[in-house]
């Protein structure tokens, strides 16, 4: 099999990581007590996540425009709920073909990425990530790469914000 056809058997994601450091590799992912549940029933594992405070400090400032997140995801202590990361920082799910799970078990906010949104709706598209250039030289939006119609990231958004808002921070 030549470069060009590995390529193009590989996902979106997966050609990203040849390309630079992955959202996978990159930032720090929240996860609900819902994700949680739906991985560890898919994994049969349960030490893929741990509760900490961000890495980034970045990720405790109040949001001006959704100014419950903070409420939601955020314990007394200054602590989330996130995925583990390997040594080297990637996630623990990320595999060389990218994501290891399935994306009906995936976290919420991978999801909904490219995304971005507040507890009120989706707000645009925010793929700060993602090489869009090198992965579509026609210019098409990474929602469009990715086969994330607008629709169905409302539906997660949605749903993350349902689980925030009956889970404990």
């Amino acid at each position: 099999m030549n470069e060009t056809s590995v390529a193009a058997d590989l996902s979106v994601c997966a050609r990203c990581a040849t390309m630079q450091r992955t959202c996978c590799q990159r930032a720090e992912i929240l996860v609900t007590e819902g994700d949680i549940e739906r991985i560890a029933a898919h994994t049969g594992r349960n030490d893929f996540w741990e509760r900490r405070v961000p890495l980034d400090p970045a990720y405790l400032e109040p949001d001006d425009d959704d100014p419950n997140w903070q409420r939601y995801t955020t314990a007394s202590d200054g602590t989330r709920r996130l995925l583990e990361r390997r040594v080297d920082g990637d996630c623990t799910f990320l595999g060389a073909r990218g994501c290891e799970l399935e994306l009906d078990v995936r976290p919420l906010v991978c999801r909904i990425y490219p995304y971005s949104y507040t507890e009120q709706g989706l707000d645009g598209l925010d793929d700060e990530y993602c090489p869009r250039a090198a992965l579509s030289p026609d210019d098409r939006p990474m929602s469009e790469l990715l086969e994330i119609p607008e629709s169905v990231a409302e539906t997660w958004r949605a749903r993350l914000y349902e689980e925030l808002r009956h889970g404990d921070a």
